[in-house]
């Protein structure tokens, strides 16, 4: 690092996205990312002519794509914000809504960048922990001092909280903000948008990354209050007023519009995962219930580690987190049926190899 480094970020964990291959011809489940494109209607908005307009500067208030998600979730315009990917909305957040304890509690482990932001924007992180079924204590997120985030469904479980408990929190939590982030609901979920009817405390975050199929486009948006999102324009516009360019708004506004495509590719995802879920379980597996587009697995027979090496040797890449209670497990994105039967098929032979090694060991003993 530079001596110009300010010393507040020298101890800064900067959160590690999957890996982006450089290589063609391997199969990538590791980042979450929707196997389907966007909807043929983004690729008929994102035209010449729209192209040859990219030396005009966005509309700063984003308007037509405000107005497609206020119609979609029929809400008001001023209850919706647009980000650069939800990423963005979360920083935002992070940097408007602490209290004056500046206190953040959150689920540990979830989504990394939680801790990140919190320790860029100084806020005292409280990470809860897991019970030991991997599921979130809600019963720890009641009668807290401060701002509370939690994916929903969960990052990186894929499992989901229900209504009833996300409802408790928002109640016995009246003075604070409470933040759900919904990156994955729309793969089995429900979500808390209702909600926003009965409870100024509650600030709900998607992003198109996953089931709109636009994660280049970098789209995400918060729904809440007028006065939630009021603050959160006010930090937008004192920021970056220009946070989104002119053909994401576009190809954003055609893929929420797109119900019919948004349904088809959701519903294949949902019931590849089924498929894929019940198969590994066949194989061995203990695999967590998920409401999102991927799911957690672990064998008895490999560590989390040697599963995920044993891909990577065979061109296909999963996403493995190093640290406990979650090392034993790796994270597996849907893809497509074709690349899904072809991890099945690496699954049994890394098992095989395995078992083979194991008796081999035992013989020579």
């Amino acid at each position: 690092m530079s001596r110009f480094l300010n010393r507040q970020y020298e101890s800064l964990e900067p959160y590690t996205p999957g890996e982006q291959p450089k290589t063609e011809g391997l199969i990538k489940l590791n980042t979450n990312e929707n196997p389907y494109g966007p909807s043929p209607k983004v690729l008929e908005v994102l035209n010449q002519t729209e192209i040859s307009k990219l030396m005009l500067y966005p509309d700063p208030e984003v308007s037509v794509l405000v107005q497609a998600i206020a119609d979609y979730y029929q809400l008001e315009t001023e209850q919706v914000m647009v980000g650069n990917g939800s990423d963005e909305i979360l920083a935002f957040s992070f940097m408007a809504f602490q209290n004056e304890n500046r206190d953040i509690y959150f689920p540990e482990p979830s989504y990394g960048f939680y801790k990140v932001y919190g320790d860029i924007f100084r806020a005292k992180c409280h990470p809860i922990p897991l019970k030991e079924d991997l599921s979130i204590d809600t019963k720890k997120y009641k009668n807290l001092q401060g701002t509370i985030i939690i994916a929903n469904p969960g990052a990186p479980t894929g499992i989901a909280l229900n209504l009833a408990d996300i409802e408790d929190i928002l109640k016995s939590n009246g003075s604070n903000l409470v933040i759900i982030d919904e990156a994955y609901i729309d793969f089995g979920a429900k979500s808390c948008v209702p909600f926003l009817q009965k409870y100024d405390n509650l600030l709900v975050v998607q992003t198109f990354s996953k089931s709109r199929s636009l994660a280049g486009a970098r789209v995400g948006f918060a729904m809440g209050s007028r006065e939630l999102i009021s603050d959160l324009n006010r930090i937008k516009f004192s920021f970056n007023p220009y946070n989104l360019n002119r053909l994401s708004i576009l190809a954003a506004a055609e893929a929420i519009k797109d119900d019919a495509y948004f349904q088809k590719t959701r519903e294949a995802i949902i019931r590849t995962r089924q498929e894929i879920a019940e198969q590994m379980r066949a194989l061995g597996f203990t695999v967590l219930p998920s409401s999102a587009n991927f799911i957690f697995a672990k064998s008895d027979r490999l560590s989390g580690k040697e599963y995920f090496d044993g891909l990577r040797k065979r061109k296909i890449l999963v996403r493995h987190f190093e640290k406990d209670p979650v090392s034993d497990f790796v994270r597996i994105t849907i893809g497509k049926e074709d690349d899904m039967k072809e991890l099945l098929n690496i699954t049994r032979e890394l098992l095989e190899a395995k078992d083979s090694k194991d008796l081999l060991e035992r013989t020579e003993v």
